[in-house]
């Protein structure tokens, strides 16, 4: 995927710029930034950058100190998103290539062919 590695750190640029005052903060924000980055369905994969490389949702720290319904079934659906986790995968490169090609003919469609002589 050319220019993913880009277009990650312009969204994470853009995050970082909303939440700082002044510019000399942004280290201080950083692990803000790449927990919201990391945990937002992108729109190239369809999925969570998170999800991906670990087959399931990350558990955000306000729900570790709430008891949830997590708790209840958390071996058994840990369970199941590792079986499903390549199938998970495959959906977000198909995504992503559908993705890809949208943009092309989005691109494609402004460009004007050169006239030969």
């Amino acid at each position: 995927m050319n220019g993913a590695v880009e277009a990650a750190n312009k969204n994470m640029k853009k995050i970082i710029e909303k939440m700082t005052v002044n510019y000399k903060d942004w280290h201080e924000m950083l692990p803000f930034t790449l927990l919201a980055y990391r945990t937002s369905i992108l729109s190239s994969t369809g999925a969570t950058p998170y999800s991906l490389v670990y087959g399931m949702e990350a558990v955000l720290p306000i729900e570790v100190e709430i008891p949830s319904m997590r708790e209840a079934e958390c071996a058994k659906q840990r369970y199941e998103q590792l079986n499903l986790i390549d199938e998970k995968r495959l959906t977000a490169l198909c995504h992503s290539q559908c993705y890809q090609q949208r943009m092309a003919r989005t691109f494609n469609k402004k460009v004007r062919p050169r006239e030969q002589n």
